[in-house]
C-alpha cells in the first residue's frame, strides 16, 4: 500500500494519530486533539488541512 494512503485514512479515522504521523508532537498536534474533541468534524478538517499543506 501507498504510505500516503495510510496517511489519510489515518487522518479521517484518528486525526491526532494521523497529525502526529505527519508532524510529530507539536502544536499542531496540540491544536488537532483539542479540535477532535470538541468535535469529531473539526479534527478531520484540520488534519486533512495539515496533510495537504
Amino acid at each position: 500500500m501507498n504510505n500516503d494512503f495510510v496517511s489519510l485514512l489515518l487522518l479521517i479515522l484518528i486525526p491526532p494519530l494521523g497529525v502526529f504521523l505527519t508532524r510529530g508532537l507539536g502544536t499542531d498536534f496540540v491544536i488537532n486533539l483539542i479540535l477532535t474533541l470538541i468535535g469529531y468534524i473539526p479534527g478531520i478538517i484540520h488534519g486533512v488541512w495539515i496533510y495537504t499543506r
